[in-house]
């Protein structure tokens, strides 16, 4: 498509940044190499990232703007999109052309994003520092990417990235923000309280609270879990608490099985189900679960699920859907007819509370649960990150932060 309707004056690159594929170190580097082997060097590459992707020195080097999310939660993603866009624009438009300046600098800390929220300290300082920063005379742009804490590449660190037209504010800007999020690296905690899912489990059942929330963090879809391990669901299903109808209510949302969807959509509404769901893709922790219970609901068109079915065991419903889908709104659950406000535990396969759910929460505990994005990063056999690495290496000496200034794209693509 891109060779169909050549020449470009500009285009925009929207990336998340945190693409893994196996035996390939920075596919994203590699993408926007190919991209730009079709586009030719004169074209402007905007890039718009995730604050929890990778910036390579590759994909630094073939984007001459780039920017990233400013909140975690991303409740401003499409202000970012917006952002990267009109700094296109502009500079097409005036005649100014590619940013003569990109700092890159490389802050040695790994953390995950529920570490790193912008709701809370020091993020949201950090991250206030980050529009004042670009807005300056000079300067087209600043961001800080906290980077993507499960994979494991020479490319998984935080980055700092500042681009203008002004060598030294450029330079001097960057390594601000790079030493300024180096001297907070001890502060990062979780942004909510953490347990083991059977401490999670006995404060909700004994909580007055509700709805009482708990994350499956190590599972998140949204993080980049496969999103149906079923481990959680099966320590769930095997609590006494909710082996009767008369037990904690309790909504678990979701785990995916196409097979099992099958099955209700044949029995239909009110039927009796004995089937299997999950573990398809990742069942390191535990096998597909059998699920026996009775058919509450079937919704189709769901542009992520496709279809979801609620199945109802005990006091528990389990939300299973055809293609993995994370719930993030209240109109998730009430389209199948299920009420979270008024259930005593919420158990969502996410990480930090989007902010829907954060509002709706009455108490909220994350656990730490297995799964690709377990939370509990010191556990991990991390074998091909850059070391030393911030938290694995607490006594390390403070890292060179400065400025590197990345060669413009009109100097090659490799």
């Amino acid at each position: 498509m891109l060779k169909k309707n050549s020449p470009y004056d500009g285009l925009f690159f929207d990336i998340h940044g945190a693409m893994s594929v196996v035996g390939l170190d920075d596919p994203e580097g590699d993408f926007i190499i190919r991209v730009r082997e079709v586009v030719g060097k004169k074209t402007i590459i905007s890039t718009s990232m995730d604050l929890h992707g990778n910036v390579s020195w590759r994909l630094a080097q073939n984007s001459d703007l780039i920017t990233c999310f400013r909140m975690a939660p991303h409740e401003d993603a499409m202000l970012s999109k917006k952002r990267a866009v009109d700094n296109l624009l502009s500079r097409i438009e005036s005649g100014e052309g590619k940013p003569a300046y990109k700092a890159w600098i490389p802050v040695p800390i790994l953390l995950p994003g529920e570490k790193t929220s912008t709701r809370v300290e020091p993020g949201k300082s950090l991250y206030a520092q980050v529009a004042p920063a670009a807005a300056q005379e000079g300067i087209v742009d600043a961001a800080i990417w906290i980077g993507y804490a499960w994979a494991d590449e020479p490319r998984n660190h935080a980055v700092v990235m500042v681009t203008g037209d002004d060598k030294e504010k450029v330079t001097q800007t960057a390594e601000a923000l790079a030493n300024s999020f180096w001297n907070a690296r001890s502060q990062f905690e979780f942004i909510a309280p953490t347990a083991s899912l059977k401490e999670s489990l006995d404060m909700a059942i004994a909580s007055n609270k509700h709805p009482f929330f708990i994350s499956d963090m190590g599972d998140n879809p949204t993080a980049g879990g496969a999103g149906d391990v079923t481990w959680t669901l099966k320590e769930i299903l095997a609590r006494p608490e909710f082996k009767s109808a008369k037990g904690p209510s309790l909504i678990y949302a979701s785990i995916p099985g196409p097979e099992f969807v099958a099955k209700a959509m044949e029995l239909g509404v009110g039927g009796k189900i004995d089937a299997y769901a999950g573990a398809a893709i990742d069942a390191r922790f535990a096998p597909p679960i059998k699920l026996t219970g009775t058919v509450e609901a079937i919704v189709q068109g769901d542009e992520h699920a496709e279809t979801e079915v609620v199945v109802k065991i005990g006091s528990v419903h389990v939300i299973v859907t055809k293609k993995r889908k994370p719930y993030h709104e209240e109109v998730d659950f009430t389209s199948l007819g299920l009420n979270p406000r008024k259930t005593d535990i919420v158990v969502v396969k996410i990480g930090y509370l989007v902010p829907e759910l954060y509002d709706m929460r009455a108490d909220w505990i994350m656990a730490l649960t297995p799964g690709g994005v377990d939370q509990d990063l010191e556990r991990l056999d991390f074998k091909r990150i850059n070391r030393p690495m911030f938290p694995f290496d607490k006594d390390m000496k403070d890292p060179d932060l400065k400025a590197q200034l990345v060669p413009l794209s009109d100097d090659g693509v490799e």
